[in-house]
């Protein structure tokens, strides 16, 4: 089989570029969108109908799989891509978003404090979790149990679920985070990312898995740097950049990074799928990003066309007989009509969020195929402007 490597085939202007990851399962064509698998499935969508809408690489939860069913079941069925019957490209994180996000959901009453050594988050007086420098003690969201997770006990999950690409265990910030506490994050990131290393490379000794560290840091731009350049100094095979900003600044937040990585090693934007962050992100030197946003809005009706996206429990859409979008060479978009797929979001059929899924999957993976082209054709700036004026209606 294939072990990784990653080739950068056209340079576009600025960062931008096009490429190809080879994996043990087959080859990526960047700039691609990653689709979320979270618990080994998209949700409502077989492996069979993501093969048929084109879809090149799925990601799959370390946090979710670890709780349920259990990383070692996982394991003994061959990994999540066997056992979910997908033969692609795969990825894992690496659980350290989930395990302080859904430990502790970012806002106004979600707080951190410091303990001695230890620093516990805290929401509605309640501890959720609490970070020390080997790593994060956390309760499931399922059933309140209590966990722990470290740099090295990661790994070993993600060895265990099989993917080809995995993500080094990272302290996820909230964007509200001082300076301060980002630092300290921050360092404690790169502390963690040498441990992650370390145990990979002793459990892969033929160099099966591709590892990636996660780049954080914030909203400021020498904290971004300063990580950019330290993990880009370690033997990593890619980097993931994680979130911590907000939308208005996210393309200037990512060039601060892709202008400090090694250039001939891969990118990954982690939690982003709006069209015009994704622009902005490619723009920026990223070559791959995941969301569950598609799926998310699928799932209550808001479907992507190319002249923006329509909520079809609007009522307009009750007697719309006409197709839902003929024009991305989606089958659903073209077979079904909006008042078809009305009726089942209002009558709360499981076949709405299928079709609704399936549907903008495709869009999403033909949007980031059309910048693909765009890149090798030289033609960005037509099309990224043609795109986001019928969009956004701009």
């Amino acid at each position: 089989m294939k072990k990784f490597n990653f080739t950068i085939t056209h340079k576009g202007s600025g960062l931008a570029r096009a490429g190809v990851i080879e994996t043990p399962h087959g080859d990526i064509q960047t700039p691609a969108f990653v689709v979320v698998g979270t618990k080994a499935n998209v949700k409502g969508v077989t492996p069979e109908m993501l093969k048929d809408i084109d879809v090149q690489v799925v990601l799959a939860n370390t946090y979710h799989l670890y709780l349920q069913p259990g990383d070692e079941l996982v394991r003994d069925a061959g990994g999540f891509p066997k056992f979910m019957n997908w033969d692609g490209p795969t990825m894992t994180d690496s659980g350290g978003f989930q395990v302080f996000s859904l430990g502790a959901a970012f806002g106004s009453k979600v707080s951190k404090v410091a303990k001695g050594d230890e620093t516990e988050v805290v929401k509605d007086g309640q501890q959720l979790c609490q970070i020390d420098e080997d790593g994060v003690t956390f309760k499931s969201h399922i059933d309140g149990s209590m966990h722990r997770m470290t740099p090295e006990r990661s790994m070993e999950i993600q060895w265990n679920l099989g993917a080809d690409m995995i993500f080094a265990f990272d302290e996820c910030t909230s964007p509200l985070a001082p300076h301060e506490y980002q630092k300290e994050a921050l360092e404690r990131t790169h502390r963690w990312a040498e441990r992650s290393l370390k145990r990979h490379n002793e459990l892969d000794q033929d160099n099966m898995q591709a590892l990636f560290g996660v780049v954080q840091g914030g909203r400021f731009e020498d904290l971004r740097r300063l990580s950019a350049k330290t993990l880009g100094a370690m033997d990593f095979d890619g980097f993931g950049i994680g979130g911590s900003f907000n939308k208005e600044d996210m393309a200037t937040a990512v060039a601060w990074v892709n202008e400090e990585l090694p250039e001939d090693k891969p990118r990954h934007l982690l939690g982003i799928g709006e069209p015009l962050d994704l622009f902005g992100a490619v723009e920026n030197g990223c070559d791959l990003f995941d969301c569950v946003t598609p799926t998310r809005h699928a799932r209550h009706g808001l479907l992507y066309t190319l002249d923006g996206p329509i909520n079809l429990m609007n009522s307009t859409y009750k007697t719309d007989h006409s197709p839902l979008d003929e024009e991305t060479g989606s089958k659903v978009g073209k077979q079904y009509t909006k008042a078809y797929l009305a009726h089942l979001y209002r009558s709360k059929e499981m076949l709405a969020g299928t079709l609704g899924s399936v549907h903008n999957i495709y869009f999403m993976v033909k949007l980031v195929e059309g910048m693909r082209e765009a890149l090798l054709n030289d033609t960005w700036d037509q099309y990224k402007e043609t795109f986001l004026e019928r969009f956004y209606k701009k």
